[in-house]
């Protein structure tokens, strides 16, 4: 009774509010008016909680979800918010790796249904709120954020962290958040907050004056990750690309113990939060081995940047024929990205079930137009099953494009 009640709730939840996850860009509010209604209807939890905030175009999931797992592993009661879902959207909200029941899920909808609401909450404002409301009620200490799109104008930019963060900046989502660098770091900066510490992950002499104005006009300190020793620790999942946001996770443990905003963390502690990812925050699909014969990596990077980084990876640890089973969404630059594969791997092409998926005309289109010559399929399973089975042992098969392709796999 309670599954069918929590599963006619999330129709209910995807199908009232617009979803990004479903139709994109038309979903994104560019206000904080929705969400400063919906934390007033439930009491302003917001101001009872411990914020760390993390933007960025690249990465930023992977250090939300390490700096959780650190803090809990640390003591610390920490709730963790992120987006999308790969296949259950009680991902989006946990504490200490555990998803918010199914009960708690109803109960919020059913408040917000009893409002007679006199304006339009998006999904993801809703969501948020309900975030929110649950680790208040856990009594968190800490509280990790992940910005759904940009900063400045994302429904997250409504708290008041201990620390923000921005991973890295890349060409994103451009007819949102702008059509250059620039425009689009000045939105991601958006998250610095007064007299607040500001870590920018990575250094690039195109964004590092946008990120210093910002702070010098609101008196944040501002600090540039640092390398701190992170050759020390290891994750369990494959890409030298994670040393980065290891390092930057570091910088904010740093900080925030240099501001005495938590308890020293011993180096043991650190690494048992990196090496606890996936239960204490159900993290997820980067560079994760699925299958060892063939190798079989599921990754759910999605823009020029993170597949660049992603294949340049997997150039250390491939010792066969490469295996490509790529799926999109319709509004990523596709002539870049199908340019980064490797001119010998083996590309197959597929669609997803979100509607945002490439359509199979589409795919055909794009198969014509840039002489791919790729076999095209409407299911993931079906193909990657093909795959494997016409695979070498020492070969490897990367599936990856969207984390809508992923979640598939767990339907």
């Amino acid at each position: 009774m309670l599954a069918e009640q929590y599963q006619e709730t999330i129709t209910w939840l995807f199908n009232q509010f617009p979803s990004y996850q479903l139709i994109g860009s038309k979903a994104y509010k560019p206000t904080l008016d929705n969400t400063k209604k919906m934390l007033s209807l439930i009491g302003h939890p917001e101001k009872e909680l411990k914020f760390v905030h993390i933007a960025g175009s690249n990465g930023k999931g992977s250090v939300s979800a390490m700096t959780a797992s650190v803090l809990t592993e640390a003591g610390y009661k920490t709730g963790l918010f992120t987006s999308p879902h790969i296949s259950d959207f009680r991902e989006r909200i946990r504490v200490n790796g555990k998803m918010i029941n199914e009960k708690d899920v109803i109960d919020f909808c059913l408040k917000v249904r009893s409002y007679d609401l006199d304006f339009s909450p998006s999904f993801f404002e809703v969501t948020f709120a309900m975030a929110l409301e649950h680790f208040k009620n856990e009594e968190c200490e800490y509280c990790v954020i992940e910005t759904g799109l940009g900063g400045r104008l994302d429904a997250t930019n409504v708290i008041k962290p201990e620390i923000s963060v921005i991973t890295t900046i890349s060409m994103e989502h451009t007819a949102i958040l702008g059509d250059t660098i620039e425009k689009i770091a000045t939105e991601k900066a958006g998250i610095i907050k007064s007299s607040t510490p500001v870590i920018i992950g990575k250094r690039d002499p195109s964004t590092e004056r946008v990120f210093r104005n910002v702070a010098e006009e609101i008196d944040a300190p501002l600090y540039f990750a640092e390398t701190l020793f992170h050759d020390q620790y290891t994750l369990p999942f494959l890409g030298e690309y994670q040393k980065e946001n290891i390092n930057t996770v570091l910088n904010i443990i740093s900080i925030l113990q240099k501001e005495k905003k938590i308890r020293p963390i011993e180096s043991q502690e650190i690494q048992n939060g990196l090496s606890s990812i996936k239960s204490n925050t159900g993290f997820f699909g980067r560079m994760e081995i699925i299958s060892d014969s063939p190798l079989t990596i599921f990754d759910v990077s999605h823009n020029p940047e993170g597949i660049a980084a992603t294949l340049s990876a997997l150039k250390k640890i491939n010792n066969g024929t490469l295996h490509i089973l790529y799926g999109s969404s319709a509004d990523k630059e596709l002539d870049k990205i199908v340019g980064l594969f490797p001119k010998d791997c083996k590309l197959y092409l597929t669609t997803f079930r979100n509607e945002r998926s490439l359509t199979i005309d589409q795919l055909q289109r794009i198969n014509s137009k840039m002489n791919l010559n790729s076999p095209i399929f409407d299911n993931p399973k079906g193909a990657l099953s093909e795959i494997q089975s016409s695979a070498n042992k020492e070969d490897t098969i990367l599936v990856f494009g969207s984390f809508f392709l992923i979640s598939d796999f767990f339907a």
